[in-house]
């Protein structure tokens, strides 16, 4: 290991022990160019396995966005080839589990208004919260009902939808939905209410059109940070005749900038890095699975989702009821989102995971159980 790459790990090490208040005991080398956020991460495991800085290496694992281990995941049917953030989180003390989040739908309140058409009333407040994305890596988060991402809402092609929005945190906040509706509700600063301010509530109203796959998020400025720190959600409109039956999952794909310089450093589904590697989505052989993908990823232009060990039908946007194409990859930018149904004909584990390499080794990995157990 060159001296120089030692230095410029010093440095790094020191500067995010500044940033988080830690002690590094561990000067800062201005004359030493900063390594990148790459090169710093993969730079984790070896420093953790005896580098010459090896004596800072508990303050390392507390400064550094995400330390990983090639050696002790095979009890999650990873394997010692695999690429894994050692421990758990705690998803009681965080009140999250990405595992039941997966098939968590909000379909509201429902009733019905004088002229029959079915009203779907929800409520969403907005909290400032620390949330934790690997294990011992938290993130001061702003969350839409206290997790990122926010609630999975669910209605119906036509129904009108009302949402009661209450500020409860300590900066302003909008809800923007992505459908057609009166430009008074389209939760952006300037037009109708604009921007809610903290402590204060707005009510959002419009009917669901178009069917599909929609999101939800915060229009505050600026932008990139407010969806970046967690106030984005996913909103399924489904059509008026319904889809086959399926077993159904959320998928959001999200990053984090741990250290606030405009590069993600931890990436995932659902928020928790590797989680779906520790624990396998379980599915049945041959069942219809159906996929709702939308990319929130904040700093980075694309993401992307690659299933192993098959192909799967794309409905992009989730707006037409006839598929677009038949792959096993597919691209999307910030906001774009694609309903992805698939069926495996094999029993066993089969990963799925961005095919940016990058993303896959910082968290966005994970994996599906195939199983002929007819209680999944």
């Amino acid at each position: 290991m060159s001296e120089t790459f030692l230095k410029r790990l010093a440095a790094r090490i020191a500067r995010i022990g500044r940033w988080r208040g830690l002690r590094t005991d561990v000067p800062a080398l201005p004359d030493v160019p900063d390594p990148g956020r790459r090169e710093f991460i993969r730079a984790g495991v070896g420093v953790v396995g005896g580098l010459a800085v090896a004596a800072v290496a508990p303050r390392l694992a507390a400064a550094a966005p995400l330390i990983t281990s090639a050696g002790h995941s095979a009890q999650h049917g990873v394997g010692h080839s695999g690429n894994i953030a050692v421990g758990e989180v705690d998803t009681t003390r965080m009140a999250y589990d990405p595992v039941p989040f997966l098939t968590q739908f909000d379909r509201g309140k429902v009733s019905r208004l004088p002229g029959g058409q079915t009203l779907r009333e929800f409520k969403v407040v907005a909290h400032d919260r620390e949330i934790e994305i690997a294990p011992g890596v938290f993130f001061p988060a702003w969350t839409f009902n206290g997790t990122v991402p926010g609630t999975t809402l669910r209605v119906r092609e036509g129904d009108r939808v009302r949402i009661q929005f209450v500020n409860a945190g300590t900066h302003p906040h909008t809800m923007h939905f992505h459908g057609i509706h009166r430009a008074e509700m389209d939760g952006v600063p300037g037009v109708g209410p604009g921007e809610i301010a903290p402590g204060g509530t707005f009510t959002y109203e419009f009917d669901a059109i178009p069917f599909g796959l929609h999101q939800y998020h915060c229009h505050t400025l600026p932008l990139k940070r407010h969806i970046h720190k967690g106030l984005y959600g996913m909103f399924i409109i489904d059509p008026r005749q319904g889809r086959p039956p399926a077993r159904e999952l959320v998928m959001v794909m999200n990053a984090f900038d741990t250290n606030f310089d405009g590069e993600n450093e931890v990436y995932a589904v659902n928020t928790v890095a590797f989680h779906y590697a520790k624990h396998p989505i379980r599915v049945k052989r041959n069942e219809l699975v159906r996929i709702y993908v939308v990319n929130m990823t904040e700093f980075d232009p694309i993401n992307s989702i690659h299933i192993h060990g098959n192909f799967f039908h794309v409905y992009r946007t989730g707006t037409s009821l006839v598929p677009s194409e038949y792959t096993d990859t597919i691209m999307l930018c910030q906001a774009e989102r694609a309903i992805l149904e698939v069926r495996f004909p094999y029993a066993g584990r089969f990963m799925f995971h961005a095919h940016q390499s990058e993303f896959t080794e910082l968290g966005w990995m994970g994996l599906f159980e195939v199983t002929d157990d007819v209680d999944v």
